[in-house]
């Protein structure tokens, strides 16, 4: 069989008295999407640092394309390429020059060519030539995403890619990822969004104070709760369900804090 593209075993990690992670463990196939799925603050933007070899573990072993992320970063580093919670695209240069400038720091030949090439994928080739800051959300995550594939990495991290997104502006970025995986490359994804996860996502594992609790595709999640039965016709679990019967009730708690807060407030 082949070797999975990121390999996570036991990775713990924390902040003095704060545990984030708590001996984490999961696989990502290569050339398959990964959603690692999970609340605000349940650990999936301290995973992916450590991923990408800016933490260190306190505990535990991940490797990348079989490179270790602590004994050999330069190596998982030149293979992986990050897309953070929010786009990292010079406002004030054009679509154009942010990509030829990417290019250029990673000594491509032809820095410009690599620059039409993506705006051509990523279907920006009108807006090249125009300053970003005229760009739509949608657009901007969309050129921030083109920047990271620069060099072609063979994996892939976007965190929480969609996160502010308007609801189109979310399913273009879904066509990216989407085209992504179809072209071979590795995508691990992290999202709080359970819809995106259900749509996008070969494998779901569920992050819950710093432990997966749950790892599969969405086929094999649906099993773990029984299908309810209205008038004779069965009910499937959502993924939403089966998320809030895992994490158990705390979840519910933070959301009914949250009501009675903003209730207290208006």
């Amino acid at each position: 069989m082949t070797a999975p593209a990121i390999a996570v075993r036991g990775i713990e990690k924390s902040y003095r008295d704060l545990h984030v992670l708590r001996g984490a463990s999961f696989d990502v196939e290569r050339g398959s999407i990964f959603a690692l799925l999970g609340s605000n603050g349940a650990g999936k933007t301290t995973m992916v640092r450590i991923l990408s070899t800016l933490l260190r573990a306190d505990a535990g072993t991940a490797t990348v394309l079989g490179s270790d992320v602590a004994a050999d970063p330069l190596r998982v580093r030149e293979s992986i390429s990050l897309t953070g919670q929010f786009a990292a695209v010079d406002e004030i240069l054009t679509g154009r020059e942010n990509l030829a400038l990417v290019a250029k720091l990673r000594h491509l030949p032809r820095p410009a060519e690599v620059a039409d090439e993506l705006l051509a994928t990523f279907r920006l080739t009108d807006a090249g030539g125009r300053k970003v800051g005229t760009y739509s959300g949608g657009m901007r995550r969309r050129l921030d995403i083109a920047m990271s594939l620069v060099g072609d990495p063979e994996v892939i991290y976007l965190d929480e890619p969609t996160t502010g997104l308007d609801p189109e502006a979310r399913i273009e970025v879904w066509e990216v990822v989407k085209r992504l995986a179809d072209s071979g490359t590795t995508v691990l994804l992290t999202t709080q969004y359970l819809d995106e996860a259900e749509h996008l996502a070969d494998r779901i594992g569920i992050l819950h104070e710093g432990r997966i609790i749950a790892n599969g595709t969405l086929a094999e999640l649906k099993a773990l709760l029984p299908p309810a039965t209205v008038e004779y016709v069965e009910k499937q679990p959502t993924l939403e369900e089966i998320f809030l019967t895992l994490i158990g009730p705390s979840g519910s708690t933070e959301r009914a804090e949250r009501d009675e807060t903003k209730g207290k407030a208006a």
